[in-house]
Protein backbone atom coordinates (compact mmCIF):
# COMPACT_ATOMS: atom_id res chain seq x y z
CA UNK A 1 0.00 0.00 0.00
CA UNK A 2 1.11 3.53 -0.49
CA UNK A 3 -0.49 6.79 0.68
CA UNK A 4 -1.55 9.55 -1.42
CA UNK A 5 -2.41 13.18 -0.66
CA UNK A 6 -6.04 14.34 -1.08
CA UNK A 7 -7.80 17.56 -2.09
CA UNK A 8 -7.26 19.09 1.68
CA UNK A 9 -3.72 19.86 0.02
CA UNK A 10 -5.50 21.97 -2.58
CA UNK A 11 -4.53 25.78 -2.10
CA UNK A 12 -2.48 24.89 0.92
CA UNK A 13 0.41 22.79 0.17
CA UNK A 14 2.06 22.50 3.83
CA UNK A 15 5.12 20.65 3.05
CA UNK A 16 5.87 19.67 6.46
CA UNK A 17 5.23 15.95 4.87
CA UNK A 18 9.04 16.32 2.51
CA UNK A 19 10.81 16.94 5.57
CA UNK A 20 10.31 13.99 6.82
CA UNK A 21 9.83 11.40 3.70
CA UNK A 22 12.93 9.01 3.71
CA UNK A 23 12.03 8.06 -0.17
CA UNK A 24 11.89 11.39 -1.16
CA UNK A 25 9.01 10.57 -2.97
CA UNK A 26 7.14 14.31 -2.80
CA UNK A 27 6.31 15.97 -6.12
CA UNK A 28 5.33 19.76 -6.69
CA UNK A 29 2.48 21.46 -8.60
CA UNK A 30 1.69 24.79 -8.38
CA UNK A 31 -1.20 24.36 -5.57
CA UNK A 32 -0.97 20.83 -4.67
CA UNK A 33 2.02 17.94 -3.16
CA UNK A 34 1.69 14.23 -4.37
CA UNK A 35 3.36 11.32 -3.46
CA UNK A 36 4.49 9.06 -6.08
CA UNK A 37 2.95 5.69 -5.25
CA UNK A 38 5.57 3.44 -6.93
CA UNK A 39 8.13 5.16 -4.63
CA UNK A 40 6.42 5.73 -1.25
CA UNK A 41 7.88 2.71 1.31
CA UNK A 42 4.54 3.03 3.38
CA UNK A 43 6.39 4.39 6.50
CA UNK A 44 3.16 6.77 7.38
CA UNK A 45 5.89 9.53 8.91
CA UNK A 46 3.97 12.20 6.07
CA UNK A 47 0.25 11.83 7.51
CA UNK A 48 1.63 12.27 10.96
CA UNK A 49 2.63 15.64 9.83
CA UNK A 50 0.37 16.85 7.29
CA UNK A 51 -1.54 20.00 9.76
CA UNK A 52 -4.80 19.91 7.24
CA UNK A 53 -5.00 15.72 7.48
CA UNK A 54 -4.81 15.76 3.49
CA UNK A 55 -2.54 12.65 3.54
CA UNK A 56 -4.01 9.76 3.84
CA UNK A 57 -2.93 5.59 3.41
CA UNK A 58 -4.59 4.15 0.20
CA UNK A 59 -6.13 1.49 2.57
CA UNK A 60 -8.26 4.06 4.13
CA UNK A 61 -9.66 5.36 1.16
CA UNK A 62 -13.37 4.72 0.12
CA UNK A 63 -14.34 3.32 -3.48
CA UNK A 64 -15.08 7.40 -4.12
CA UNK A 65 -12.12 8.55 -2.65
CA UNK A 66 -9.56 5.66 -5.14
CA UNK A 67 -9.01 8.44 -7.85
CA UNK A 68 -6.57 9.66 -5.60
CA UNK A 69 -4.16 6.96 -6.19
CA UNK A 70 -4.47 7.32 -10.07
CA UNK A 71 -3.97 11.03 -9.74
CA UNK A 72 -1.22 11.21 -7.50
CA UNK A 73 0.75 8.67 -9.74
CA UNK A 74 0.03 10.64 -13.27
CA UNK A 75 0.80 14.35 -11.54
CA UNK A 76 3.99 13.02 -9.83
CA UNK A 77 5.20 11.87 -13.06
CA UNK A 78 4.74 15.06 -14.80
CA UNK A 79 5.75 17.40 -12.09
CA UNK A 80 9.27 18.33 -10.16
CA UNK A 81 10.60 16.21 -7.07
CA UNK A 82 10.22 18.30 -3.69
CA UNK A 83 12.80 17.67 -1.29
CA UNK A 84 12.70 20.42 1.19
CA UNK A 85 10.48 22.02 2.91
CA UNK A 86 9.02 24.90 1.32
CA UNK A 87 6.50 27.80 2.52
CA UNK A 88 3.08 27.09 2.74
CA UNK A 89 1.20 29.02 -0.44
CA UNK A 90 0.10 32.55 1.23
CA UNK A 91 -3.46 32.39 1.82
CA UNK A 92 -3.17 28.78 2.83
CA UNK A 93 -4.68 29.35 6.46
CA UNK A 94 -7.86 30.29 4.84
CA UNK A 95 -8.26 27.23 1.87
CA UNK A 96 -7.23 24.74 5.44
CA UNK A 97 -10.79 24.44 6.29
CA UNK A 98 -12.31 24.75 3.12
CA UNK A 99 -13.52 20.89 1.77
CA UNK A 100 -13.86 19.61 -1.47
CA UNK A 101 -11.66 21.66 -3.29
CA UNK A 102 -10.78 19.25 -6.26
CA UNK A 103 -12.09 21.71 -9.16
CA UNK A 104 -9.38 24.25 -7.79
CA UNK A 105 -6.60 21.76 -8.68
CA UNK A 106 -4.10 23.29 -10.98
CA UNK A 107 -2.75 20.66 -12.47
CA UNK A 108 0.79 23.27 -14.19
CA UNK A 109 3.73 21.90 -12.96
CA UNK A 110 6.32 24.14 -10.34
CA UNK A 111 6.08 25.86 -7.52
CA UNK A 112 4.52 29.76 -7.56
CA UNK A 113 6.47 30.69 -4.91
CA UNK A 114 10.08 30.06 -5.92
CA UNK A 115 11.12 27.62 -2.49
CA UNK A 116 14.06 25.76 -3.71
CA UNK A 117 13.35 22.32 -5.18
CA UNK A 118 15.78 19.67 -6.14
Amino acid sequence: MTYVVTDSCINCKYTDCVEVCPADCFYEGANFMVIAPDECVDCGLCEVECPVNAIVSESDLDEAGRHWVTLNAELAAQWPRRTVRGEALPDADQWASVSEKRPHLDHAPGDTVGDAVT
